[in-house]
């Protein structure tokens, strides 16, 4: 039975994707066969992290489900985190964050 590389390392991210991807949007010229299996510990490791945080975001708030607008708090609430994914657009957050004043509608 032939195994992929995910199952053989144990890993649930599918590293022969992320391997596509690697080659398709053309980063390098060559890419060594362990260059996908260490981004793919490297992003499971940093989606753990962050759901772990986030759970605990969703705890202290007492609520049972997480949503979009806990990810955000969980990252911006974070140094590392927040240094590291403060490009990132989270959608369907219906909260934008640092609305500077002049763009709020005036109050009559």
């Amino acid at each position: 039975k032939t195994k992929t590389h995910s199952s053989q390392t144990k890993l649930q991210f599918p590293i022969n994707q992320i391997h596509h991807l690697l080659h398709k949007n053309n980063y390098t010229k060559q890419i060594n066969t362990k260059t996908p299996i260490y981004l793919t510990t490297i992003l499971k490791y940093l989606t753990t992290k962050i759901l772990k945080l986030t759970n605990n975001t969703t705890h202290n708030n007492k609520k049972t489900h997480i949503i979009p607008h806990h990810l955000q708090l969980t990252i911006h609430n974070n140094k590392k985190l927040n240094k590291l994914l403060n490009k990132i657009t989270i959608t369907q957050n219906n909260i934008l964050p640092n609305i500077q004043t002049i763009l709020l509608p005036k109050k009559t």
